[in-house]
């Protein structure tokens, strides 16, 4: 049996269990058991966290770039001693099978390592023919983190933060506390007191954090509603909001497609990470003639999961993360239109939600969810009108066997990033940037852009003469 952290957070360097009741209890998404209350920061220390921050911004962008770096490597050292034990307790809380938050969880150290090589390259200047040009950071930073991996996203924003020589304000889902913790209980003990702090809550925490001006830049990865909330916030003082949203996610199937391979594509993506991540398959757009023998091929692959404990290696896919998450998901699946066929095998008690395709309806909007529509084209044209129908644009992905010919289409693909013929988490290059276009969000991350987010660039120089 996992034993799971209170709920607690860190503020000016020291540790107090929450007390603020959010009002309902966590759960175990194998059993749908209650796990634990769910519980925030109280508003005294989400003040003291917020004037820690401000105290000790000026010391930590004064502090040098190679300082910074050594602190975040010796961080990376240190969460790589316990990544095993953060994403056993991210499998617990969130559903996802342990196999993936596994890979997943080399960004929990691997986030600080590459943040600090960078810094150690020069990213921090870039000065033109004896004229300086300094990027300086912000000053405090809040990084408000979804439940769906949220201590790979929380030490990649972290990273990048700190690495600018921003004081971090870290908030994570309510939903999924638990990881996380352990992760501020390393930064803590390597970090001077005020630099990293972790505070508990719900979307109020979030809101009253955003809203303060001594909060320099927010870096929001979430739902588009709480996108907006934060882009309000930011709006009326014109500090910089980086938002990553929702997708509606096309994958668009060519007439040469292998069937296998469209399958093998469409069921990864559909239910990699219980289909609750932003980049999952949203609407698959298949040749018309084709459609009948697609849905097939990908119903026997969705059916083929072995479904169960989340914690258990051989799981292939697990729970949602919430009862309350799986009746969202339901209900947004009868309200679709159209047909929708699941498929699988599901354990009798759970939050269990067999994957789903949709025939005879197109989606609108993001279920966040193991669902899909399937929609049938009859020309390239179209198809890629298709892909381009909704007003999100996360993620795009193409699968066809004359690669050329799938590249054109992917040019045409309006989304941040267009894969062909691939469908992991990954990206498709780790220093190549995470763009987001239209209700997806704004502004770049990247190994390189988040950093780079956290700062505004100063220029200094000499005129001469021409």
């Amino acid at each position: 049996m996992i034993e799971l952290p209170e709920t607690a957070d860190l503020v000016d360097g020291r540790w107090a269990r929450c007390t603020e009741d959010l009002g309902f209890d966590l759960e175990n998404p194998a059993t749908g058991e209650p796990a634990a209350r769910a519980l925030g920061s109280s508003g005294a220390r989400a003040e003291a966290a917020l004037a820690a921050a401000d105290r000790v911004a000026a010391a930590w962008a004064g502090t040098p770039a190679e300082r910074r770096a050594d602190l975040l490597d010796a961080a990376s050292a240190a969460l790589r001693d316990r990544t095993g034990e953060i994403t056993a307790l991210e499998s617990f809380a969130t559903g996802v099978p342990i196999r993936q938050t596994t890979g997943l969880g080399l960004i929990v150290h691997g986030a600080f390592a590459l943040a600090a090589a960078q810094i150690r390259q020069g990213l921090l200047r870039a000065d033109r023919d004896g004229v300086e040009v300094h990027h300086l950071p912000w000053g405090p930073a809040l990084c408000l983190v979804p439940w769906n991996a949220p201590a790979p996203m929380a030490a990649h924003k972290a990273a990048s933060a700190l690495a600018a020589g921003c004081p971090v304000v870290l908030k994570v889902s309510e939903y999924a506390p638990y990881g996380t913790r352990v992760l501020a209980e390393v930064l803590g003990e390597i970090l001077p007191p005020g630099v990293f702090q972790l505070v508990m809550g719900d979307a109020r925490t979030g809101a009253l954090l955003a809203a303060d001006p001594r909060i320099r830049a927010v870096s929001f990865t979430g739902g588009l509603a709480g996108g907006r909330a934060v882009a309000a916030a930011c709006a009326s003082a014109l500090r910089p909001a980086q938002l990553e949203l929702g997708g509606n996610n096309p994958l668009v199937v060519l007439p040469d497609a292998d069937t296998g391979a469209a399958a093998a594509s469409a069921a990864e993506l559909l239910t990699s990470l219980n289909g609750q991540w932003c980049r999952a398959l949203g609407r698959l757009i298949v040749p018309r003639p084709r459609l009948p023998e697609l849905v097939a091929a990908v119903g026997e692959r969705l059916a083929a999961l072995r479904a169960g404990d989340p914690l258990d290696p051989e799981t292939e896919y697990g729970p949602l993360v919430h009862s309350a998450h799986l009746r969202r998901v339901r209900d947004a699946t009868e309200n679709a239109g159209g047909q929708a066929i699941s498929y699988g095998d599901m354990p009798g008690k759970g939050n269990y939600l067999a994957p789903a395709l949709i025939t005879g309806a197109d989606l609108a909007d993001e279920i966040f969810g193991p669902v899909a529509a399937v929609v049938p084209y009859d020309t390239e044209e179209e198809a890629v009108a298709l892909a381009n129908a909704t007003p999100y644009g996360l993620e795009g992905y193409v699968v066809g066997a004359d690669e050329e010919r799938a590249l054109d289409v992917a040019r045409r693909v309006r989304a941040g990033e267009v894969k062909v013929n691939g469908s992991s988490v990954l990206s498709l290059h780790l220093f190549t940037p995470r763009p987001a276009w239209g209700l997806s969000g704004l502004v770049d991350e990247g190994t390189a852009e988040t950093i780079r987010f956290f700062t505004g660039t100063r220029v200094v120089g000499v005129e001469r003469a021409p």
